[in-house]
């Protein structure tokens, strides 16, 4: 299947292709975390209804931290249906992050209560029996994607702040999310690795710093 190209100003396009097919059981997934150091990769699967539109959605990485907490508000009042999948580092080290990302999206479908007729999926497929249309860009493209970017992205957030960094205190993962920050890289050297970080990533990274451990 190929990705879709086409470019639109209008973020309904895709879903209104599908509503226009009779589809109204149509899925945003997208997941965050893909590029982090530590911690999950997180997916979340939104189902919206036919025609809603919520101006503001975006890409989650373009808005405000203030911005996605009311967002994430709106869209979990607003959809018909909502689920966050995570995979944690063991996983990732184990699978790769790309495959990790994929089973994130697999789960987050798999536990929607309404089975969809469609996916929307941010430029990838999605290992389910279900018809499916990945997206270049489509957290940005697709509001339907982009309400899930933006739950993904509020609920690692909130794991690295009110979870991680209390457990894991000196990386600063409140305020790196996991990535890796000159703070994070500085923590790492003098710390070491927690559990949670991810190994196959340290080292890329001491293969190409020369400096972490």
């Amino acid at each position: 299947m190929g990705v879709e190209r086409e470019e639109t100003e209008d973020r309904l396009y895709f879903e209104k292709e599908r509503w226009s097919q009779g589809l109204t059981v149509v899925a945003g997934l997208d997941e965050v975390g893909r590029g982090c150091l530590f911690g999950d990769v997180v997916a979340a699967a939104v189902v919206l209804p036919p025609g809603l539109v919520i101006e503001e959605i975006d890409d989650s990485k373009k808005l405000s931290e203030k911005k996605r907490e009311r967002l994430y508000d709106v869209i979990i009042e607003q959809a018909v249906d909502w689920s966050v999948a995570r995979v944690d580092a063991e996983t990732i080290d184990r699978i790769n992050i790309r495959q990790a990302s994929r089973l994130a999206m697999k789960t987050a479908v798999e536990a929607l209560k309404i089975r969809p007729e469609h996916l929307l999926v941010d430029a990838e497929t999605v290992a389910v029996d279900l018809p499916q249309t990945p997206i270049i860009k489509g957290d940005a493209r697709s509001q339907t994607i982009g309400a899930a970017s933006i739950l993904a992205k509020v609920t690692r957030d909130r794991l690295c702040k009110e979870v991680w960094d209390a457990l894991y205190p000196g990386y600063g993962l409140a305020e790196n999310k996991g990535y890796a920050t000159k703070e994070h890289r500085e923590a790492l050297l003098a710390l070491g690795p927690t559990p949670l970080h991810r190994r196959s990533f340290l080292g890329k990274l001491v293969a190409e710093q020369q400096e972490l451990f």
